[in-house]
């Protein structure tokens, strides 16, 4: 009788461990449901239809991507207490991105950044494109790929989930020369990355820079400016300017000025010794290999953010143009240095600077480029 008690206890035992959800698999199973992504209708632009992408990985992170120019209208990141708040600037809706803004979260082209005057020339053609930023073309021009409607395609993998925009910019464009086949893919990660990779193809040689605009504040929705953040980049010179922000082709050395970065410096610290504050391409060490570039942390809250990136340069933006006439999310004003940039690109006007990484997409090649944003605390 002893002995089938003790049969009997331990099968049920073993019964119990066979079925507690402890196991690794099923564990595996419950994290990789946790992932999801979402399709909301968003609006309509040009008689189409626009949507919103909820993207959430298995550490709850969410990025919010709209169709309508690329945009990541939020993302969502933990402090260092676990405590989740919006890290972009934008609009709680699709009509504040309509309006004039200053690029919020968008996916900037043809170019990205100025051409001088708004020309170049290819193969002895003079191109002349449309001025929309005192005496030259800004980021793609007057209606560039941040103000059009991108067809889309949502994806799950076992590693995070994203979307596949895709967008066929036709010949003449803006000015530019050439029909340029487009794709971007933002793909959030379980390791909290948000990468971006690109892919262009052209049928005319034609000069090609894509770039992200977010604005970022690791301080949240707090109410703080991003002075008080320290930032890292990787780079030894910078592209001097002219007074249009126009490269004069000198690569100048960041020692001992308020340019250098190379050791974590409060954004605020040099700032006013940089006329106008900063706005200026860096020329990045990393040799056209994936590497770490950049790294913003706000000490408050304890959020970090790590920029790797195949580009040779990165546009630090410390939000000088905002002056408080933007209402964004949750009724906050965005005033002065709310926000700041950090655009992975080629350089400024390098179609019209032979000595710099070329730009110009030639018939049968690939424009390709990865940027990734790791969040994370310390």
């Amino acid at each position: 009788m002893k002995r089938i008690i003790y049969l009997i206890l331990i099968t049920g035992i073993f019964a119990s461990s066979c079925n507690n959800g402890q196991n690794p698999e099923s564990k595996t199973k419950e994290k990789e449901s946790s992932m999801s992504i979402k399709k909301e209708p968003f609006g309509k632009v040009d008689n189409k239809e626009v949507f919103l992408y909820i993207l959430k990985n298995e550490n709850g992170m969410v990025v919010k991507i709209t169709n309508y120019g690329g945009i990541v209208t939020s993302i969502l990141a933990p402090d260092k207490i676990g405590k989740f708040d919006d890290v972009v600037l934008g609009y709680d809706n699709l009509n504040g991105y309509l309006k004039e803004t200053p690029y919020f979260g968008a996916i900037v082209g043809r170019y990205g950044n100025r051409i001088a005057k708004g020309s170049f020339t290819i193969d002895g053609k003079k191109y002349s494109l449309a001025i929309n930023n005192g005496p030259n073309s800004l980021h793609g021009g007057i209606k560039g790929f941040d103000k059009v409607v991108w067809d889309a395609e949502k994806f799950e993998t076992k590693d995070g989930v994203g979307i596949k925009l895709h967008y066929l910019s036709k010949d003449n464009e803006e000015g530019y020369p050439g029909n340029l086949d487009v794709y971007v893919t933002y793909t959030l990660s379980n390791e909290n990355e948000l990468k971006i990779n690109y892919l262009a193809t052209t049928d005319q040689p034609t000069p090609v820079n894509l770039t992200h605009h977010s604005y970022f504040n690791l301080a949240g929705t707090s109410g703080r400016d991003i002075l008080g953040q320290t930032l890292f980049i990787d780079a030894d010179k910078y592209t001097v300017v002219d007074e249009n922000l126009i490269p004069i082709g000198e690569l100048r050395d960041v020692t001992g000025s308020p340019m250098d970065f190379r050791k974590p410096t409060s954004v605020g610290g040099r700032i006013n010794d940089v006329e106008g504050g900063y706005d200026h391409n860096y020329v990045l060490n990393n040799n056209g290999q994936i590497a770490k570039v950049a790294e913003l942390f706000d000490s408050v809250s304890g959020r970090l953010m790590d920029v790797s990136t195949t580009e040779p340069g990165m546009q630090f933006y410390s939000g000088n143009f905002l002056d408080g006439s933007i209402t964004g999310k949750k009724g906050i004003v965005y005033n002065k240095h709310f926000g700041l940039c950090l655009e992975t690109q080629h350089f400024p006007d390098s179609p019209n600077h032979p000595e710099f990484p070329n730009v110009i997409l030639k018939p049968g090649e690939n424009y390709t480029q990865t940027t990734v944003y790791k969040f994370g605390v310390k």
